[in-house]
């Protein structure tokens, strides 16, 4: 099966029509900080002309409920991803007063996941899992020990939706894919020129690894 693709960090409106144009499932906002943050203003804008088909993701940090349902209404989102942090109850807090899918963020140093990621799996429309970076919340190109994660998340997925984030680049999504079977794969800084500024051609060849290892499954 391949997976879906998710672009994220998006800041320029050709570059969310290249994700779409490339066949991606989400594209990505950032409000939860960092060199890639945008205004609820500048991220409908940027997400403006993506077709139906192509779901819009905000990330979002320590923003309580009732921010992320405001500014999920005004840019049009249909995913909130909550980075700042792994936690049942405002997961479902969020739900509560947005319509959307809400997906759950972990984020892992080593190959521990924590004892509440079996139900964050169960919780959640999606767990992301990404590399945890002290002082930032993604976008940090680092990646995780996929190996050693192939056994940790083996039994508390059960069914769940999972997305894989942290480090993937066109030149190692392919291995990342053979291992851990993600549903989704999350790229931001594997395919930039500089922080927000994507690169079309990394984006393409993105696009082309994932094709081709799924492919060959």
């Amino acid at each position: 099966m391949t997976p879906e693709i998710k672009f994220c960090g998006v800041t320029r409106r050709e570059d969310a029509l290249q994700a779409a144009s490339l066949g991606a499932s989400y594209v990505g906002v950032i409000f939860a900080g960092g060199p890639r943050q945008l205004t609820p203003e500048r991220a409908a804008d940027v997400l403006r002309d993506l077709p139906s088909g192509v779901r819009r993701v905000g990330v979002f940090a320590d923003q309580d409920a009732s921010t992320i349902a405001r500014i999920a209404l005004l840019v049009g989102l249909d995913v909130v991803q909550l980075h700042g942090g792994a936690d049942v109850e405002r997961g479902r807090a969020v739900r509560r007063v947005f319509s959307g899918d809400v997906w759950a963020v972990l984020r892992v140093q080593g190959s521990t996941l924590p004892p509440n990621t079996r139900q964050l799996f169960a919780d959640a429309d999606a767990l992301l899992v990404d590399a945890c970076v002290p002082g930032a919340l993604g976008g940090t190109g680092m990646t995780l020990p996929w190996s050693a994660l192939e056994k940790a998340l083996r039994s508390p997925r059960h069914g769940g939706r999972f997305v894989l984030a942290g480090g993937l680049r066109p030149d190692n999504v392919a291995e990342a894919i053979a291992v851990l079977a993600p549903d989704v794969v999350d790229v931001s800084s594997g395919v930039e020129a500089a922080p927000g500024i994507k690169d079309h051609d990394r984006m393409r060849a993105f696009r082309d690894a994932v094709a081709t290892v799924s492919h060959a499954l």
